[in-house]
């Protein structure tokens, strides 16, 4: 796929970065949230759960793994798998129980499960630039592309 949003923005420009993104996502799918650590992933996932309805107290999943919030469309999963040393061990965490095509996954570090995870949608790559972030959306399947349409486009750049 060749649809990509680039740009680089401070905190605020990266939550309405996710907020802009959040009305496309009116579909199951996978976001893999990459970046190194500080780079801002865990604040694009909890504003774009934000700003899909999440109205509880929105924890990462840093210690425990997977997060889920269902709202009345959908369920809604962000798992952190930085503490993953082994992609079996996804099996153990139920990674297979979250294959309803109707959820969307948010997904930190998910080069540390390698192929026991679903394909993306949508990679967003985040890295540090002083006291910004650079980010790249990039699809990476048609319902990315479509999001990519529908959602972002200059949202957030400052």
């Amino acid at each position: 796929m060749s649809a990509v949003r680039q740009g680089s923005v401070d905190e605020a420009g990266l939550t309405a970065l996710a907020a802009a993104l959040a009305p496309a996502l009116h579909d199951g799918g996978v976001i893999h949230l990459r970046g190194d650590l500080g780079a801002g992933k865990t604040t694009f996932a909890r504003a774009l759960l934000r700003a899909l309805g999440v109205g509880q107290r929105i924890k990462s999943p840093t210690y425990s793994l997977i997060e889920s919030y269902a709202l009345a469309e959908r369920a809604l999963h962000h798992l952190d798998l930085y503490r993953i040393a082994d992609p079996g061990e996804l099996e153990w965490l139920g990674l297979p129980d979250l294959a309803d095509p109707t959820a969307l996954l948010l997904i930190e570090w998910p080069e540390r499960g390698g192929a026991a995870l679903p394909p993306p949608d949508l990679i967003v790559q985040l890295a540090h630039a002083g006291s910004r972030r650079d980010f790249s959306l990039s699809a990476a399947s048609a319902r990315g592309a479509r999001w990519l349409e529908q959602g972002p486009d200059r949202a957030g750049q400052t």
